[in-house]
């Protein structure tokens, strides 16, 4: 998780070219110009109230880059993948029982918290367990060296350089000793894979030892979790959304309305409760008209703001209502259907923007903006409106003058 820059985005572009001097090794040999990157950071860091020994005891023993990080760079697995593929790993069998087990063991720290947040318990053991499984897999990769190898790179301008200076900050406050702070290949760190500076702003210490430990304290990294989703704007009186399903001729051009007009219009959620009589809401058709059909509230997009992939905020939700109980999905999703790749959605998206159905970067990502600019081509062409991107759409719009 990386507050308003998530993980997904840190992955989704390839890494800004390096200035001259700042050249970057692929073998992890002792790299002369790192090794000035990181004596260039001195300044900063004694302006953040670094201490030398802070400074000299994060960097003991670095030399070179990470060339696996900078690797992971071209990749990112929840904007890569259908969200089927993505919903398989991240709502197994295997995480639901095991998030139950866990329920159930730390249920009065859950209630705890709960009561302090407002956040339910199951989306909290949810991000918990697509973040870290549970605390068991929070990361192995040093984050000090993580981050000055992606700052160096200059990936993504100086987000990095901010992160790695915020994260030294984390060690002089002695929340964790530099062995010991650790995460993803992006600086995500422990169990809530939080950036360093989400840390700072909203790391909690909840079992009361003076430390804000998200590495290996649970009480700490799930409170810190909720009160994160707190902040966003977490609605305590809403689900983030409601599997459904709709009654046969529905009108799909009218997807955002009250919870109680798609109750009157024959929606009805899979697991037979009623839907609340209350609260806005939208039809998410994630794999498209036949596929399963999903009614999202605002904390959709709150969950949207720990990661801002639809697959990720999607499997965090799904989850969570299985580990409530709920049932799994019934309708089949359309994993044979033909998919755009990263350059068909981007032409996608410079397309519909020629229309001003679409406004802002053509970065090959399929969000909510991309979602609304299809639906509202769809209506106006009379096509199916499920917002849902697919390489006959592109067809039928470059067919047109």
């Amino acid at each position: 998780m990386l507050g308003t820059q998530t993980r997904a985005q840190e992955a989704g572009r390839p890494p800004a070219p390096a200035k001259a001097g700042t050249a970057v090794t692929q073998d992890g040999a002792a790299n002369p110009s790192f090794r000035g990157f990181i004596d260039a950071l001195r300044p900063d860091a004694d302006a953040r109230g670094i201490s030398p020994a802070t400074f000299e005891a994060a960097f003991r023993g670095i030399s070179a880059p990470d060339a696996s990080v900078l690797a992971r760079t071209k990749a990112q697995g929840e904007f890569g993948r259908p969200v089927w593929d993505y919903l398989v790993g991240a709502v197994s069998p295997g995480r639901i029982a095991r998030g139950r087990s866990q329920a159930a063991r730390l249920s009065n720290t859950l209630a705890a918290i709960e009561a302090r947040t407002g956040v339910p318990r199951w989306i909290i053991l949810a991000f918990w367990g697509v973040e870290s499984d549970f605390g068991a897999s929070g990361g192995t990769v040093p984050t000090i060296r993580a981050l000055a190898t992606l700052a160096q790179a200059r990936f993504r301008g100086t987000l990095f350089r901010d992160e790695l200076l915020d994260a030294l900050t984390i060690l002089q406050r002695g929340d964790i000793a530099p062995e010991a702070m650790k995460g993803s290949w992006a600086g995500a760190m422990g169990q809530t894979q939080f950036l360093p500076s989400t840390f700072l702003k909203h790391a909690v210490d909840f079992d009361g030892d003076g430390h804000r430990d998200i590495w290996r304290s649970e009480a700490d990294a799930l409170a810190s979790i909720a009160g994160y989703l707190q902040s966003l704007g977490w609605n305590p009186g809403l689900s983030w959304g409601y599997a459904v399903t709709l009654p046969a001729g529905f009108d799909l051009t009218r997807y955002r309305a009250d919870l109680s007009d798609f109750a009157h219009r024959g929606i009805r959620r899979i697991d037979g409760e009623a839907l609340p009589a209350s609260g806005q809401a939208s039809l998410f058709l994630p794999g498209g008209a036949g596929g399963p059909v999903f009614l999202i509230t605002d904390n959709f997009e709150v969950i949207r703001a720990y990661n801002t992939s639809d697959s990720y905020a999607l499997a965090v939700g799904h989850l969570a209502d299985r580990l409530a109980g709920g049932p799994a999905l019934a309708a089949p999703w359309p994993s044979g259907t033909a998919r755009l790749d990263k350059a068909g959605l981007q032409a996608l998206q410079k397309g519909l923007a020629t229309r001003n159905l679409y406004a802002g970067d053509a970065d090959g990502r399929a969000g909510p903006k991309l979602r609304e600019a299809v639906r509202q081509y769809q209506i106006k062409e009379g096509l199916v409106a499920d917002g849902y991107a697919t390489p006959a759409l592109l067809e039928h719009l470059n067919a047109r003058p």
